[in-house]
């Protein structure tokens, strides 16, 4: 079969992948459904009464808040625990790059999202190559990056160029770590703006590990980052799940390069198929959305990958337990405060797994 996954509604990949026939596996986990259905729209409501365009990035603060931002809508949406759905910035089917307050604030297909410990939450704002800034009041401002200004320049606000950016993390001291996908690189952002390139080389796609300008990504898209400073990598075009450490050291925690497939497994044994998205525990543990997998995979501290829920290549809307469940394409994965539920988004809805 060929199989072809997107890249922020612009870039396109195609891989041949010949399934084989997959083991069955045991997990505990359990999968339901916390808002929006099948079908697409943009309807805030509670649950699967809510429609979503298709959320991408997720993020979930300590009362258990979820906010994604819903790419194909242009909008940044808010799900209370109970499945409340409303809309906090941007406006439905209106894109561009203005900032402001509220639905007075445009995007142009924001993917990832991260929020810090104050509640402010950062968006990068895809087409518009920028990473936006919005406060818990809803103002919007843009951190760096200029819009309609693509490239790859480090430097301090404005002055900054980005090219396609899709993941975001930030970290307890509010550095912001971004996937500069379509630069292949991992960019670091200082509360104050300023923009530095933290591991990989601007345009030089690859799979190297290695310091810094001296590592290689093929179109990296999650990151995530631990208490440590280390940041986690889904580094989607070479089927990998990479590591950085503060000090900018790159390695490959799981998977093999361009080895692609679905896997369990330790180490480089393991196989991925275009993940997208990851989460850090406090003890290190790494949950992976297996996007064209349409899995949930979990990589221990040492490497060592199990599947959590969904089954290889079986796609739908289906909530149950772990290998019962099915997804159509997990992209954004966060985990709550006390580690025990992970959120995804997947298609048009958000999904729980506890």
């Amino acid at each position: 079969m060929l199989l072809v996954l997107a890249y922020a509604n612009s870039h396109a990949q195609s891989v041949l992948f010949v399934p084989v026939k997959e083991k069955a596996y045991v997990s505990s986990a359990t999968v339901t459904t916390l808002a929006g259905a099948a079908d697409k729209g943009n309807v805030d409501a509670v649950g699967t009464a809510a429609r979503f365009g298709y959320p991408m990035g997720i993020a979930v603060a300590p009362d258990g808040t979820v906010y994604v931002v819903d790419d194909e809508t242009q909008t940044v949406r808010k799900i209370t625990p109970l499945g409340a759905v409303t809309t906090v910035a941007g406006l439905a089917g209106s894109k561009g790059s203005a900032d402001g307050l509220g639905v007075a604030a445009r995007f142009y297909h924001p993917v990832g999202l991260a929020l810090d410990a104050s509640g402010t939450l950062f968006v990068t704002d895809a087409d518009n190559h920028t990473i936006r800034k919005l406060t818990p009041a809803g103002q919007v401002t843009t951190l760096a990056g200029t819009a309609g200004r693509k490239g790859s320049a480090d430097g301090t606000g404005a002055a900054a160029q980005f090219n396609l950016p899709q993941g975001v993390a930030v970290d307890t001291h509010g550095t912001v770590y971004v996937a500069d996908t379509e630069n292949h690189t991992v960019r670091k952002i200082t509360p104050d703006g300023v923009v530095t390139t933290l591991a990989g080389t601007a345009r030089q796609k690859g799979s190297a590990d290695g310091w810094g300008a001296a590592a290689r990504f093929h179109h990296p898209a999650g990151v995530a980052v631990d208490a440590s400073g280390n940041v986690y990598v889904a580094d989607n075009g070479n089927h990998t799940i990479r590591k950085i450490t503060a000090a900018g050291e790159v390695t490959t925690l799981a998977g093999r390069a361009r080895g692609h497939g679905g896997t369990d497994g330790p180490g480089s044994q393991a196989r991925f198929l275009f993940p997208a998205g990851v989460a850090v525990d406090a003890i290190g543990n790494v949950y992976v959305a297996d996007r064209a997998n349409t899995t949930i995979r979990k990589v221990s501290s040492t490497g060592d990958v199990s599947t959590l829920a969904g089954s290889v290549l079986r796609i739908g809307y289906v909530d149950g337990p772990g290998p019962d469940a099915r997804f159509v394409g997990p992209f954004g994965i966060a985990l709550d405060a006390a580690s025990s539920t992970l959120y995804v988004t997947d298609g048009p809805t958000v999904r729980m797994i506890k």
